[in-house]
This record gives structure tokens, sequence and C-alpha cells, in this order.
């Protein structure tokens, strides 16, 4: 078996599908896929490594009062807000690689795959469990395709 490991994943198809969630048991039950609508999705891991590797480290000397010794800690600085904010849509950027046969309801138009549309369509609680569940699926791919190896 061959793997392209220089090329970066443009993502998989998902044809789209609604949601709700069960009031009485709080699950989520998932509907059957549209034939018109679908979503190319890739894994967040990339990008989320990329990103805590570029961090700032801090460093810091605490006393560890059980072996009277000081300790080095070190940890990645938080984020404010705003950051935390901007890296969040660069994430959801990242992840939504195409968008197609999704029309906007006021204008009829069909929508492009930008930037501003997936932070939007984000927004949506049916589109938000929607990606979540095909990040679970992508994962999920990964771990049977592997299982099925170890197998043989």
């Amino acid at each position: 078996m061959f793997f392209e490991i220089e090329e970066e994943t443009k993502g998989e198809w998902f044809n789209f599908f609604t949601s709700s969630i069960d009031p009485n048991t709080g699950d989520v039950k998932y509907d059957e896929p549209v034939k018109d609508a679908r979503v190319c999705v890739r894994s967040m891991t990339p990008f989320i490594e990329e990103r805590i590797a570029g961090r700032k480290k801090c460093v810091e000397h605490v006393y560890n009062p059980k072996t009277r010794g000081m300790e080095r800690l070190s940890y990645s600085q938080e984020l404010s807000f705003d950051e935390a904010k901007a890296e969040r849509d660069d994430t959801w950027d990242y992840v939504i690689t195409g968008i197609e046969g999704f029309k906007d309801a006021k204008t009829k138009e069909v929508m492009k795959c930008d930037r501003a549309t997936k932070l939007k369509l984000m927004k949506n609680p049916v589109f938000d469990r929607f990606i979540a569940r095909c990040m679970q699926l992508l994962a999920n791919s990964g771990f049977e395709a592997k299982e099925e190896q170890e197998k043989n």
C-alpha cells in the first residue's frame, strides 16, 4: 500500500445530513444524508500540532515541599480571549476545504467556500454537529484501518 506523505490532504467529501437532539435522552439523532449538498472535511490534527509547536513556552521554578527543592515547570502561555477565538476560526477554516450545494435562505444564491461562509455555518448548531460527526468518522476510519491491518 502506498501513501502520499508529502502532499497535504484536501479532505474527504461527506453528504450533508441534519440532526436533532432527543429531549428525553439527550442523544443526537442523525438523519439520512441528502444527495445535493456535501462538504469536504479534513483532520484538524496537523493544524493543531503546528499551532501548539509555535506557541511561546514559559518556564518557571517552583518550590516542591515534598522534595524541598526547586522544580522547573515548562508550559505554554495561555491565549487571550481574542487569540483563542482567532485560533478557533482558523481551525474551522482549515478543516472545511469545500462546500457544494448550499444556498443562502434569504438570497437563494449558492454559498461560496470562503472563510466568512465557513464561520457563519459553524454558528449553526445542526452544521456544527454535522462537522463534529464528520471529524468522528474521519478519526474512526483510521482506527478501523489500523485494527484491520493488525488482524491480518
